[in-house]
């Protein structure tokens, strides 16, 4: 019989293991010695310890799940209680109880752990969602295309939720990004409509641009384009590909009109600098008739200054006032002249007032005689009276003298 700490061998080849319930019986050997038999069973033993081992490493070390750790614990535990090794069994067995605990304990780990990590999906996916809401609303088109397109990413970055809540949840999502979709296709429909009737603005005024090009009417041909680029600005821009190239016909023939009324006004602009030096030259010539000393010498000369002023045209508008101005100032000396010497030679003027001047003369002497009546009457109140009358009487008649004297009388 041989033996050892944990089993032994019987005379009939019995092979036993001790275990806390007492010997259990592990098999029989024929095939050789006792020893041969209890060393080929502790072999199975330290087979069995290498397996444990292992497997509490992968429990500690990996991510095995719970389920394949129990049943590989199944499966040791069976072996264990199947006693066909030679050892201690009854620590093996505390082994497995305790990889038992261990694997319970990274069983509730990994759930409170999937239960944080579900918690954090589903915030952050309830986040995705109120964003993505918002951005459903915004007008910001390509920003809020973008960072949905981004959100996408996002979602599909993150853990799944339980069926019900994550369908729910993506639902919102997708009916927020489908919202917004709609609304940007119907803004650039709308968009597109405003620019075809842009484009359609815009052809008909570049064809009047163009058929006005070669107008020679500058003033109201002017105007029109300004009329013309202020409805351009009102129309709105066209699509991209006709905007451009409407403009720069637009542009051209406006280009083509105002070059053609630049070179005539160019034109225009020397030949009327070349009229004010001549006008004022004339201007000069007829300052020189004044003072008038010859009136009918001046105003022939006056006539013939002002007929060769009518013949050289227009003169700049800003000189305009000026030199018409000095050619107005002779022409009113000219009127004056007239005027005065019409009234010194008028037979009719002249005969009134020389029947005035004798009226008051007739009066003054009168009033004289009366005055001095009364002074030697000693009525000197009377006298007073009557001097206060004589004054007012004399300077009617000073005026009428002088009135006169303009009649060469």
């Amino acid at each position: 019989m041989s033996s050892d700490p944990w089993g032994r061998v019987d005379e009939t080849g019995t092979v036993y293991v001790r275990t806390a319930d007492g010997e259990q019986v592990v098999g029989s050997w024929q095939a050789g010695s006792p020893e041969e038999a209890l060393a080929y069973f502790e072999r199975k033993y330290e087979g069995l310890v290498v397996e444990i081992g292992l497997l509490e490493r992968r429990v500690r070390t990996t991510d095995l799940s719970a389920k394949d750790a129990q049943t590989a614990i199944g499966h040791l535990r069976e072996q264990v209680d199947a006693h066909h090794a030679v050892g201690d069994l009854d620590a093996l067995r505390t082994r497995l109880d305790k990889l038992v605990e261990t694997v319970e304990a990274r069983r509730e780990e990994r759930k409170v752990q999937r239960a944080k990590q579900s918690d954090e999906a589903r915030h952050a996916k309830e986040a995705l969602v109120t964003e993505a809401e918002q951005l459903a609303q915004s007008d910001q088109w390509r920003s809020a295309g973008e960072r949905l397109r981004a959100l996408v990413d996002t979602w599909k970055g993150l853990p799944r939720l339980d069926r019900k809540s994550d369908d729910e949840l993506w639902h919102r999502f997708s009916h927020a990004r489908s919202a917004f979709s709609k609304r940007r296709k119907a803004h650039f429909a709308q968009l597109d409509a405003q620019r075809e009737d842009a484009r359609k603005v815009k052809e008909r005024l570049v064809a009047e641009a163009e058929a006005l090009s070669d107008s020679t009417d500058w003033g109201p041909t002017a105007a029109r384009y300004r009329e013309l680029m202020a409805e351009w600005k009102a129309a709105g821009r066209a699509q991209r590909e006709h905007e451009d190239d409407l403009w720069n016909r637009f542009r051209g023939a406006q280009d083509v009109f105002f070059a053609a009324r630049g070179a005539v006004f160019a034109e225009r602009d020397a030949e009327q600098a070349e009229n004010l030096k001549l006008k004022e030259e004339l201007a000069e010539e007829a300052e020189r008739l004044l003072p008038v000393t010859d009136l009918k010498a001046a105003r022939a000369a006056f006539r013939s200054i002002n007929e060769r002023w009518e013949a050289i045209g227009h003169v700049p508008r800003d000189a305009r006032p000026k030199v018409e101005g000095r050619m107005h100032a002779v022409e009113r000396a000219l009127q004056d002249s007239e005027e005065a010497e019409w009234r010194r030679t008028n037979p009719e003027a002249r005969a009134r007032a020389e029947g005035l001047t004798g009226q008051l003369q007739a009066a003054v002497d009168k009033l004289k005689g009366q005055i001095e009546a009364a002074r030697a009457a000693g009525n000197d109140a009377k006298a007073d009276k009557l001097q206060q009358e004589l004054d007012g009487r004399q300077a009617l008649l000073d005026q009428a003298l002088k009135g006169l004297q303009e009649f060469g009388g």
